[in-house]
């Protein structure tokens, strides 16, 4: 995890999300006391658990880029799940301890990457050799008891191969043979139709101990394929980086960083609070998710193929829109597991302004950046980006407020005509003012039906 103070974390998030301070404050505490629990005596750090937090507001305001930028920041696992998957579990449902099991393949494969990191630069050596041996194949020592002669001219040819093995050497640095095709052996781990069949059902755990079982009990299946230089080097450097890495040690390290930094998102926390009588209807199984969740949130040991992981110090941010339930709808041991509620505001037309030109993956930067690829120059006057900014709240306020989102929609439509025609266009500068956005929008913002399904 790195050590970045709260102040810190904020204003890297500041980059990409307006506004939501309250929001950012709070998981930006959240994750310096899960360093500060670290850094503790082991026998009081086990006593300390993660404060998780429910997020209140709108879709399209900025709750799951929270999260998701926060676990970037701070290099944690990070996983999003939907609370509603889990609906009606035992009968249609995903199980629970599916996130957990998630979670620590997505630890895995950062630490995998970061260890691949490592050996990188030996990897290359070793896959550029066989990538050679593949274009220049070698040839078997000579007999030891071959004439003088002979040997001088077996030497003359072994210096003259090796010569031409280092101009392919220069060629292969310089993409030249890029194009080339070389056959190359891969390998696949066996697999068969009754995993897959337990993987669609919903049963993981069982699909992943009978894959992991199927891999000690069947050959790893070998099959030669032609693929071009360029996609070889990637394969053989691949294969020559795994050899390099300690998996035991990779899997270890994973299952530390899911217990002590591992980050769950439980999106739509509100879809799963019972409204009304919990007598019967769906308002029992959404109990019943509640139920099964609580364990994981309490603190409990998930069986996994990489062996048992703990859940109690995974922080669980959760966040809903609330719109017809509240946090209080929840069942009272779970309210009690996520003691810090943060309500994030509705965007105005200010904070659409800012979205539009201020973060580091700004709408206008992205769109920009997109057509010049193309060759073409594309200005924003001030006037243009406002009109879109009132244009999006008005659109929200009319039809349904989805957030931020709705600037996508209407950026397209300003934008579909220059996109569609850039690569065609003689003029190669458009000036985007005011004008030009009434004129793209006007016939979409001035009958409502169409405007429900264009924008």
């Amino acid at each position: 995890m790195k050590e970045l103070t709260p102040r810190e974390l904020v204003s890297r998030l500041d980059d990409y999300i307006i506004g939501q301070q309250e929001a950012k404050k709070a998981v930006a505490v959240a994750v310096r006391n899960r360093w500060r629990r670290l850094q503790l005596p082991k026998e009081l750090a086990e006593e300390i658990t993660p404060k998780n937090i429910i997020m209140i507001g709108p879709t399209g305001v900025g709750k799951t880029e929270i999260a998701r930028r926060l676990a970037t920041l701070i290099r944690a696992p990070f996983i999003k799940v939907e609370a509603s998957k889990f609906t009606e579990v035992g009968y249609v449902g995903r199980d629970v301890d599916s996130m957990i099991r998630d979670l620590v393949k997505t630890a895995i494969g950062m630490v995998e990457q970061e260890e691949m990191e490592k050996v990188r630069e030996r990897a290359e050596k070793e896959a550029a050799e066989r990538l050679l041996d593949l274009l220049l194949p070698p040839v078997s020592d000579p007999d030891e008891f071959e004439f003088d002669e002979e040997s001088e001219e077996l030497e003359k040819r072994r210096r003259r191969r090796e010569k031409t093995r280092e101009k392919i050497r220069a060629q292969l640095e310089m993409g030249v043979l890029d194009d080339r095709e070389v056959e190359i052996e891969t390998e696949h781990e066996p697999s068969g139709p009754v995993v897959d069949v337990f993987a669609s059902s919903g049963l993981e755990e069982i699909s992943d101990e009978l894959q992991e079982m199927m891999s000690r009990l069947l050959p790893t299946r070998r099959t030669t394929t032609k693929v071009k230089v360029s996609e070889a080097r990637e394969i053989l450097l691949r294969q020559e980086a795994e050899k390099l890495i300690d998996r035991g040690r990779v899997v270890r390290e994973a299952v530390s960083r899911v217990e002590n930094t591992g980050i769950v998102f439980l999106d739509e926390i509100d879809k799963i609070a019972a409204t009304g009588s919990w007598d019967h209807g769906p308002d029992v199984s959404r109990e019943g998710v509640q139920r099964d969740l609580l364990p994981l949130i309490e603190g409990t040991t998930v069986n996994t193929r990489w062996g048992m992981v703990r859940t109690d110090h995974i922080l669980f941010i959760a966040a809903g829109a609330f719109h017809t339930a509240r946090p209080s709808d929840l069942i009272p041991e779970l309210q009690g597991r996520f003691p810090i509620r943060v309500e994030l505001d509705a965007l105005n037309r200010k904070d659409f302004e800012k979205i539009l030109t201020l973060p580091q993956n700004a709408l206008v930067k992205q769109y920009t950046a997109l057509l010049a690829t193309e060759g073409i120059t594309v200005e924003f006057t001030r006037g243009a980006i406002s009109e879109i900014a009132a244009i999006a709240e008005d659109l929200n306020e009319r039809l349904q407020n989805i957030g931020a989102r709705r600037l996508h929609t209407v950026m397209e439509k300003v934008l579909e005509d220059v996109s569609f025609e850039a690569p065609d266009m003689k003029k190669r500068k458009v000036k985007i003012d005011v004008a030009y956005v009434r004129r793209k929008l006007a016939e979409a913002i001035k009958d409502e039906d169409l405007s429900h399904f264009i924008l």
